[in-house]
């Protein structure tokens, strides 16, 4: 009967063992994406109150000793943070699934362009031409002298021909830069395609060559011209 009675005692002492009198909660759990499911290969545990860490496993499980009451953190690049306080059941441990969403994020815009081939820029490069603004010239110039006196000293017909030979010029500038896309693309040269512009007023290419050069003529202009832009801004 004794026997028995000192058994209760015990086991009313222990059974009554509460998250409060645990010295230490060991802390189990697991992080999940449901929308998208991978490898939290960077998933961090931190103890802020003592500001200690640890990693995780790669599926998102962890597992750490903590005091009662100590303030954790859970870090994993692209999510948010999770805070959580250990607090201790009944067998000293803090269980718990946290489902995370990943963070939304704003992507930079990406204009793919695609590589055109040396023959479609061959046939752009023969090609190219100004368009045509219409002027009276020679014997027209005799059956009407006022209209040709107009057009040459018209604003409106000198912006025509301005504006003409911008876009002839962007025309010019684009094949040049299709052509440096494509040697990029071969390895011939390194540029990136924010230093295409400066590039291509460095080379200051005579409309006349870019029309008429061969292949291997336009590659090694181009290719001996480059190294001269690297050495002068030392890149």
């Amino acid at each position: 009967m004794k026997v028995i009675l000192l058994f209760l005692v015990l086991f009313s002492t222990f059974g009554s063992l509460n998250a409060q009198e645990c010295p230490r909660v060991l802390v189990l759990g697991k992080v999940a994406d449901t929308l998208r499911p991978q490898a939290f290969y960077n998933l961090m545990v931190i103890n802020r109150t003592t500001g200690r860490g640890v990693f995780g496993q790669p599926n998102g499980a962890f597992s750490v000793y903590a005091a009662p009451g100590d303030s954790i953190s859970l870090s994993c690049k692209g999510y948010p943070m999770i805070n959580f306080v250990a607090v201790a059941d009944s067998n000293c441990q803090h269980k718990s699934t946290y489902y995370v969403e990943g963070k939304t994020q704003d992507v930079a815009e990406v204009i793919v362009r695609p590589i055109k081939s040396l023959e479609q820029i061959k046939e752009e490069r023969s090609a190219l031409a100004m368009r045509e603004t219409r002027m009276v010239t020679g014997i027209e110039m005799m059956r009407s002298p006022i209209t040709a006196l107009y057009q040459a000293f018209s604003k409106v017909e000198k912006s025509k021909r301005q504006v003409a030979k911008w876009e002839h010029q962007d025309n010019q500038n684009r094949i040049v830069q299709e052509l440096l896309r494509t040697y990029v693309a071969y390895e011939i040269i390194e540029l990136s395609e924010e230093e295409f512009e400066d590039f291509v007023a460095f080379l200051n290419m005579d409309e006349t060559f870019l029309k008429t050069a061969s292949e291997m003529d336009l590659i090694t202009f181009i290719k001996d011209k480059f190294e001269h832009y690297m050495f002068l801004y030392d890149r």
